[in-house]
């Protein structure tokens, strides 16, 4: 079970994160956002460890763009979270690994997802909200049995203290890690490291 962390941007949380070795550490390059990382620290940035895999986050940003963010901040993946097609996905596989992130609600139809196949190496299901993430509400877990590729995903939206262990439950194959953010913090952009040094304590132990 893979752990990602996402929406970072401040210094001295980012290196406080880094200490508990999250799997995946993400930054959010969308300015709609609360979470947007306008300017990261370089040299905390650099400083990570080589096993936490740095994660840009895009909404429907130009494939320049990206790889310029790519290019200056040395990120090994990058997560589209709009409506970015597969050939556009497929694209920029020579630059890092692709997530492509989808919402998720009762209507959603898995079957679309096979025109992404080989052109995204993760995918993320989040909850279907007009913000793209980072609401905080969580979608019906049970929907996810009507997935049927290989292609692996993580679980997000509004994962909490509250419902973390329920996640053990999750049964399916392709089921690949978790990934935490609004419900885990002090104010937008900045991770309460107390409560995610229990939360990964709790997760080693019961999934």
């Amino acid at each position: 079970m893979k752990i990602k962390v996402c929406g970072m941007r401040d210094a001295d949380n980012i290196k406080a994160l880094a200490a508990l070795a999250p799997d995946y550490m993400g930054f959010i390059f969308y300015k709609n956002s609360p979470r947007f990382a306008d300017e990261l620290p370089m040299d905390v940035l650099s400083g990570l460890p080589a096993t936490i895999n740095k994660v840009a986050v895009f909404v429907n940003e130009d494939a320049g763009t990206i790889r310029k963010v790519i290019g200056k901040y040395d990120f090994d993946f990058v997560q589209l979270h709009g409506n970015e097609s597969p050939a556009f996905c497929k694209s920029l596989k020579d630059e890092a690994i692709v997530i492509k992130a989808f919402g998720i609600d009762k209507h959603f139809d898995f079957k679309q997802l096979e025109k992404y196949k080989n052109k995204a190496d993760l995918f993320l299901f989040d909850t279907k909200t007009s913000a793209h993430g980072g609401s905080g509400l969580t979608f019906d877990w049970n929907i996810l049995d009507k997935y049927e590729m290989e292609t692996p995903f993580f679980l997000s939206g509004g994962l909490s203290p509250v419902n973390i262990e329920e996640v053990k439950n999750i049964t399916h194959p392709a089921f690949y890690g978790i990934d935490l953010n609004s419900k885990f913090e002090t104010s937008p952009g900045l991770k309460d490291i107390r409560q995610l040094e229990k939360t990964f304590s709790t997760i080693k132990q019961s999934i």
